[in-house]
């Protein structure tokens, strides 16, 4: 999300058309547990990991603007969460942000946040020695969520299974906690709603079709397809990559994506304290 001063992302009162779109588009799952607050604690479908509604997200611009935050600076923004409750930090190797969420993290204790992160392998070498890497890269013993990052055609599932299966391999063995895939396309995201190898998906999604995959009507279809099988869904691109050009439009995105039931909890990329306090009002206005 780019640089947005306070002023400009200032809340705002929802106009009746955010009701509108919200009731249209996002009505909630039966039997959906309702979400009152980013802070509250949310179990990732099958897969039994829990972590907060609101997420700090590291890939704005792929990661140009948390980069640009420093050492001091990002560090900061990941205490003020952990502070406010917010333990799901989303990240990348493609985001080259390992380094400052390990640094932003020295000394917190492991049960107090949870980390995802992604690999681009291709092969099933290089798969394993990422696994190894990001281990170091990020202090753990044990990744939260490892998914096989931007999915970009249908039928992935064939020619990534030697990679699939080295995932598996690491939570098998505790290396891993649950395995899943981003996606870039809706063939791609088609092929990942019916894949019951995967624990967790990262799906773009906001009612404005912005950054997606397709339009919001067949994107929230196959979000509910993969919560019905017990996935877990992680949301991203909430406020599309720049927060929009106004809190109303931040508003109706929060309604919506809450509205709909099927998301289990979603990341944002913020760059200042200031945003996840009034992003964190926003949710219970939303929600109210």
């Amino acid at each position: 999300m780019a640089t947005i001063s306070r002023r400009q992302f200032v809340l705002g009162t929802a106009a009746a058309g955010a009701a509108s779109l919200t009731n249209r588009l996002g009505r909630a799952a039966e039997g959906a547990p309702a979400k009152k607050k980013g802070s509250d604690i949310v179990t990732l479908g099958k897969s039994g990991i829990r972590t907060s509604v609101l997420g700090i997200g590291t890939g704005t611009v792929g990661g140009s603007q948390q980069r640009a935050l420093g050492e001091a600076g990002f560090t900061k923004l990941v205490r003020h969460a952990l502070d406010c409750g917010l333990h799901y930090i989303d990240t990348a190797d493609s985001y080259r942000m390992h380094y400052l969420v390990s640094v932003a993290l020295k000394d917190v204790p492991r049960d107090k946040y949870f980390i995802q992160t992604k690999t681009t392998a291709k092969h099933p070498e290089v798969a394993k020695a990422d696994i190894e890497r990001f281990r170091r890269e990020l202090g753990l013993q044990t990744l939260d969520t490892l998914l096989m990052h931007c999915m970009t055609k249908g039928g992935w599932d064939a020619d990534m299974r030697p990679v699939m299966d080295v995932l598996y391999e690491a939570k098998e063995k505790g290396r891993v906690r649950a395995v899943g895939v981003s996606c870039h396309g809706y063939p791609p995201l088609v092929t990942s709603s019916e894949c019951d190898w995967i624990d967790v998906h990262l799906v773009r999604i906001n009612p404005f079709g912005d950054k997606m995959d397709d339009t919001p009507e067949k994107v929230a279809a196959e979000i509910k397809k993969m919560h019905d099988r017990g996935h877990g869904v992680l949301g991203m691109k909430i406020f599309g990559e720049t927060g929009f050009d106004s809190a109303e439009k931040r508003l109706q995105s929060l309604k919506y994506v809450l509205g709909l039931g099927t998301v289990d909890a979603f990341t944002i990329g913020f760059v200042s304290t200031a945003q996840i306090d009034e992003t964190l009002a926003m949710i219970e206005q939303a929600t109210a």
